[in-house]
């Protein structure tokens, strides 16, 4: 399934202390996790990702989005236009906790095009992967892939986005623990 991206100056970084339904995205590529103590789902969607993490009752659910993508206000614990590069962390209930990075991070062009092949190597190997169409003025458009790393009490994820038309890479990294 191809896909265009928006641009890369209308993203937002949110995190939720409850679920989102996937019915609000374009789920472009998924995949669920279950590793006894804790189960996530996470998928590459239209404009970033969506990451649902779940551990005994508690749910935390971090998106990369749009603006323009209306989502609720209710339980939202952390909102940041991607823009630069931020750190931070939350300590949840019961003692779970969650820590993300993530950078906007605008490049020459052949270091841009190196990079993208890259992705398509590594993502043909591992994690998932999903190429865009052509936001229109290049050739190529954007691609997405998500590294997961799972361990017994923390699932470590890392997501890179890429935006053709303003050279722009969108990194992140995110982990989140059991107690």
């Amino acid at each position: 399934m191809l896909s265009v991206r928006p641009k890369v100056a209308e993203l937002v970084f949110q995190l939720y202390g409850r679920v989102l339904h996937p019915e609000l995205f374009v789920i472009c590529a998924t995949r669920s996790v279950d590793r006894g103590g804790y189960a996530a789902t996470i998928a590459i969607t239209e404009a970033g990702h969506l990451i649902s993490w779940r551990k005994d009752g508690l749910t935390l659910t971090e998106v990369a989005t749009s603006l323009a993508q209306p989502l609720p206000q209710k339980r939202r614990l952390l909102s940041h236009r991607i823009a630069g590069e931020r750190s931070d962390r939350l300590e949840c209930r019961g003692g779970a906790g969650y820590q993300t990075c993530f950078q906007l991070e605008t490049v020459a062009q052949e270091v841009f095009w190196s990079f993208q092949q890259e992705l398509v190597v590594e993502g043909s190997k591992r994690g998932l992967l999903h190429r865009f169409e052509s936001g229109g003025r290049l050739a190529l458009g954007g691609l997405s892939w998500i590294n997961v790393e799972t361990r017994p009490r923390s699932l470590l994820v890392q997501t890179y986005h890429t935006f053709p038309d303003d050279l722009a890479i969108v990194k992140s990294q995110s982990l989140f623990e059991c107690p």
